[in-house]
């Protein structure tokens, strides 16, 4: 049965819209469709922000400052980032540190100079310093007499006569912005410093790895037959050995000052590249029979060519993928060699060398440890945002548009 439409339902197009052009999206390259993928992940830009902000830190950062990482003020050793401080002056005000030395400190936060201490009477617990000839009494009676320990003090501070029973204010440090630590040594700088450290143990062990990596594993897929088991058994003899005992053994044999940077660079150099071989293995493997590398072979291209011009840019995302997750792995290995000993050696600073000298001090100057160790965090998360970023963007299988 055939059913009779009204023409009344339909609308006739108009002439421009029979003219006008179908808009189709510019065709795209690998590398920006990747890029396009990638701006859309907000915690993978954000990562790449932070290694960004890491590595300006490291690189840049102790230039800006007008401490080396080994220059020692111990009259100003542990003063913390935040300042609570008495009243002297109208212009001068003083702080104490943890081993009862007297600071004296401007209103914006300076540290102007520290206090000679003139006198101490330990049965009473007041100790005198002296501030251009006129006496500055700090008075910690109210701990040790009892009459004295339900008023709420702390201690007094005395200065002409006029007793200040509280603080004025709390003030941020503006000689040392994160502190000082147990030698007077600027915290900022010896972070800075330690940035400096990690990502150039962490960098040129990944180039190493990259280099040994590659090419290793392209070797061994290409070969095949018994060249490949060979090569894949040794690779899982290195894989088996501990990494403490391999550095305990470097060390002693290289056992000369200053080596530890050196020794963590070749420890991470022989042995972290067996993941990327591995990788890389695979990924040959995956291409070894594919056509564009049979019609190479017909045409008499030689494996070497076939291996640089054809496998390997085609594994290059998941290479890149593997470098960017390698790099906070050697960052983490780096700051745990160095925080039980087997790392960089005094006075250079790693973030793992911070940290191990903030771990006496933990419950009187945390601070100390909070820093190197939120550096640690932010890197290894900056890194491991970026890493994921890029396997999704570099992932043709995960497109999603």
């Amino acid at each position: 049965m055939v059913t009779k439409m009204d023409k009344n339902l339909f609308n006739k197009v108009d002439q421009e819209q029979l003219t006008t052009k179908e808009q189709i999206r510019p065709s795209l390259t690998f590398w920006q469709d990747a890029w396009r993928r990638f701006k859309k992940n907000k915690l993978a830009v954000a990562g790449m922000i932070g290694v960004l902000i890491v590595t300006i830190f490291g690189l840049f950062g102790p230039y800006m400052t007008p401490y080396s990482y080994s220059y020692q003020q111990t009259d100003y050793a542990n003063v913390p980032p935040q300042l609570t401080v008495y009243r002297l002056d109208e212009e001068n005000y003083v702080y104490l540190t943890g081993q009862y030395r007297l600071l004296l400190i401007s209103k914006q936060g300076e540290i102007i100079k520290r206090l000679p201490q003139t006198g101490t009477d330990g049965l009473n617990k007041i100790y005198t310093y002296d501030y251009d000839g006129v006496p500055v009494v700090i008075d910690f009676s109210y701990r040790v007499i009892p009459s004295k320990q339900n008023l709420g003090i702390d201690y007094t501070v005395t200065y002409m006569e006029v007793e200040e029973t509280q603080p004025a204010f709390k003030v941020h440090n503006q000689t040392f912005l994160l502190g000082s630590d147990n030698l007077g040594r600027d915290v900022l700088t010896r972070v800075m410093f330690g940035a400096r450290i990690s990502l150039s143990v962490a960098f040129i062990a990944t180039f190493v790895n990259l280099i040994i990596g590659v090419a290793y594993g392209s070797i061994s897929a290409i070969s095949g037959g018994n060249i490949d088991n060979v090569m894949m058994r040794f690779v899982d003899i290195i894989d088996s050995i501990p990494l403490l005992i391999y550095v305990i053994l470097l060390m002693v044999l290289i056992d000369k000052p200053g080596s530890g940077f050196w020794t963590i660079i070749i420890t991470l150099g022989t042995l972290y590249w067996v993941g990327m071989a591995r990788l890389v293995r695979g990924q040959v493997l995956g291409l070894k029979d594919q056509e564009f590398v049979l019609a190479a072979r017909v045409l008499g291209v030689s494996s070497t060519k076939i291996v640089l011009r054809h496998m390997i840019p085609n594994t290059i995302g998941p290479i890149i993928v593997s470098l960017t997750m390698m790099i906070p792995t050697a960052v983490f290995t780096e700051s745990f060699l160095s925080f039980i000993g087997l790392g960089v050696s005094a006075p250079q600073a790693s973030w793992g060398t911070l940290a191990n000298d903030a771990i006496s001090s933990l419950t009187t100057y945390p601070y100390q440890l909070f820093f190197p160790a939120f550096a640690i965090a932010f890197t290894m998360l900056a890194f491991n945002f970026l890493g994921d970023g890029l396997r999704t963007a570099l992932d043709p299988r995960l497109r999603k548009g």
